[in-house]
């Protein structure tokens, strides 16, 4: 599913159990400087990634200073995130002059610890390559070295290399718990683009080798993955970025299933395999 870009004004974009991917939470926060924005989410583990802009957060009462450090957009600098636990009470202070924050989420019924991820400690990843129209560079907030302090939730950033192309491709997906072969792991997107009039598309095969759906993305467009397989694509002469939520049902680790009509491609893409091992 599809939302187009909106105002959605400090309130959840997917809420609390959404009909579509109940395992997943998220919420674009924006405030101006000295702005304050109090929340907590009963049921939910929460991540918060300021897009652009630096606020300080407080969880519970642990403070954790002057995260983000991005200016104009998020290819302005490196992401940075704080880990919230299941159900804290948190407020996002800006301290620059303005910031825009994604708070992302995933149910999870254990409370942990709260921490930060500064940019020294992101996990990064880049593969593909210009030839295979799949060349991208994907920055883990949350990924395969948080294990043991998180609990169902994974949050990255992904950049395309270059202007056009494809990602999320060979198509996968991870709709069934079906251990070892699959996880079930909700799926939810934030795109931007650069420039901010480019655009992309979204598609969403539900079963293989029958039609599925497409979505016209734009620049603040959110998509909703609940099953099936889903590439999606950059126009030639534009960059893609999406903001990434991934909230498991069973286990925190991804094990995709990538398309069997497909499956030839994983042997054509330099450094997937790389790319998979860093989500479980």
């Amino acid at each position: 599913m599809h939302i187009a870009p909106h105002d959605n004004q400090n309130k959840p974009i997917v809420d609390v159990d959404h009909d579509l991917v109940p395992l997943n939470y998220f919420n674009i926060v924006k405030l101006k400087k000295g702005e304050v924005f109090d929340y907590a989410v009963p049921g939910y583990e929460t991540c918060v990634v300021p897009a652009t802009g630096t606020v300080d957060v407080d969880v519970d009462g642990a403070g954790f200073a002057k995260v983000g450090n991005r200016g104009v957009d998020v290819w302005d600098g490196e992401p940075e995130g704080v880990y919230v636990p299941v159900g804290a009470k948190t407020r996002l202070a800006c301290v620059s002059d303005e910031a825009e924050v994604f708070i992302a989420g995933a149910k999870y019924d254990k409370v942990l610890e709260p921490f930060d991820v500064r940019q020294a400690e992101l996990d990064v990843v880049q593969y593909g390559s210009d030839d295979t129209k799949t060349h991208r560079k994907i920055k883990h907030i949350l990924g395969a070295g948080h294990h043991d302090k998180v609990g169902r939730l994974l949050v990255s950033e992904l950049y395309t290399v270059g202007a056009g192309g494809w990602s999320g491709f060979p198509s996968h997906k991870h709709d069934t718990d079906n251990l070892p072969d699959e996880t079930r792991h909700d799926e939810t997107y934030n795109f931007r683009f650069k420039p901010n009039y480019g655009s992309g598309l979204q598609m969403l095969q539900r079963v293989d080798n029958e039609p599925g759906d497409a979505y016209h993305i734009m620049d603040g467009s959110t998509v909703m993955i609940d099953k099936g397989y889903h590439p999606c694509a950059v126009l030639p002469g534009y960059e893609m970025y999406y903001f990434t939520i991934l909230g498991g049902l069973s286990q925190r680790s991804l094990k995709q299933n990538f398309q069997e009509t497909h499956a030839e491609q994983l042997h054509t893409i330099p450094g997937i395999m790389d790319m998979v091992a860093k989500f479980k």
